[in-house]
């Protein structure tokens, strides 16, 4: 009987709404495709092992006996930004010496010197056993000059996602039919500009939702920019506490915004295309390496772009995004991506 490939996932937190966590599960259910047997670790989240040290705030690194133990015998080691973003350095260099001497692949999403503030900290980790995936070219072309060569895959999506209850949602949020709606489906962060999404909010006349939770400490930044807000403010899922959906959320929406400064991918660029909405970008450095696909979007510093095109709106850009989302984007060929890459992991010497 032929034996059953198996391979350990680990991450600070998944299962979460993180852009890595939901790239990560993406991940791991192409494996489960391919016929592999998949083990969650991480530090936080609904996970087949948690190690708590392994978190994102964790001051007490698991050792590396600990992290060994975790992943048992399994063929493959995912590593999911864990050692690319230096967040928990202590559990970073734990992962790297737990996966030192076997396959593993390294799934970028973030390089230190993307962040100020972690822009001193070297780059990640190599070994030859090792094989490196970024999510865009820009990052692969900066491993690259750091001696680290990589491929890209870039995130992918299901280019026909369920529709939302959008009269439903907006009753809930307190809003009228004709009533215009502008979502930010990101985190409170700096670098999400939430200041910019209130601004283009204002500019066209139409409520801001912004449906993550503030982090890193951005809790009081966002009470003051909410306060002095010319514009509805909607936070989260509103004061009802409602359980809603990302396509929910989608459906209520009239335009999405992403207004950040900086992304390693950015979801909205493509979950806008797929749920058929209009999208005001701002001039993060990967959004034009994305928008080179054919994306028709529009400049979150050019409001009026925006408001032109919701008083008249245009079912042909909606047709031509969600065909560059399908066409280039697309979830359904990501098992094929990933098989390929799979290849050139070494094998374990025997």
């Amino acid at each position: 009987m032929r034996r059953v490939p198996a391979a350990a996932l680990v991450s600070f937190r998944l299962g979460g709404s993180d852009g890595v966590s939901i790239e990560a599960a993406k991940w791991g259910a192409a494996l489960g495709q391919l016929g592999w047997v998949v083990t969650t670790v991480a530090g936080a989240g609904p996970v087949d092992i948690l190690l708590p040290g392994l978190a994102l705030d964790a001051t007490d690194p698991p050792t590396v006996r600990e992290i060994s133990d975790a992943f048992g015998a399994v063929d493959l080691v995912l590593v999911e930004n864990l050692c690319s973003l230096p967040i928990n350095p202590g559990a970073a260099a734990a992962v790297a010496a737990a996966c030192a001497g076997r396959p593993a692949l390294f799934h970028h999403h973030d390089l230190p010197w993307q962040r100020p503030h972690l822009a001193h900290f070297p780059p990640p980790p190599d070994d030859p056993m090792w094989v490196h995936v970024t999510i865009n070219e820009l990052s692969r072309k900066q491993l690259a000059e750091h001696g680290i060569a990589a491929s890209t895959i870039y995130n992918t999506f299901d280019p026909h996602p369920p529709v939302g209850a959008r009269d439903d949602v907006r009753a809930v949020l307190g809003l009228s039919a004709d009533a215009r709606l502008l979502l930010q489906p990101t985190r409170a962060l700096a670098r999400k500009n939430v200041a910019g999404g209130l601004s283009l909010a204002g500019a066209v006349g139409g409520a801001y939702w912004l449906l993550g939770p503030a982090e890193d400490g951005y809790g009081p930044e966002l009470e003051r920019l909410v306060s002095r807000a010319e514009c509805p403010v909607i936070l989260g899922t509103g004061p009802s506490g409602a359980s809603l959906s990302i396509h929910d959320a989608y459906a209520a929406c009239d335009a999405v915004l992403l207004p950040s400064i900086w992304e390693g991918f950015g979801n909205p660029s493509v979950e806008s295309a797929t749920h058929r909405r209009p999208l005001a970008i701002g001039a993060y450095p990967v959004a034009a390496e994305l928008a080179t696909f054919g994306f028709r979007w529009f400049d979150c510093a050019r409001p009026t772009q925006l408001s032109d095109w919701l008083d008249t709106p245009d079912a042909g850009l909606l047709d031509d995004n969600q065909r560059v989302a399908a066409t280039h984007f697309n979830v359904a060929d990501l098992p094929t991506r990933l098989s390929a890459m799979l290849q050139r992991v070494p094998t374990r010497s025997r």
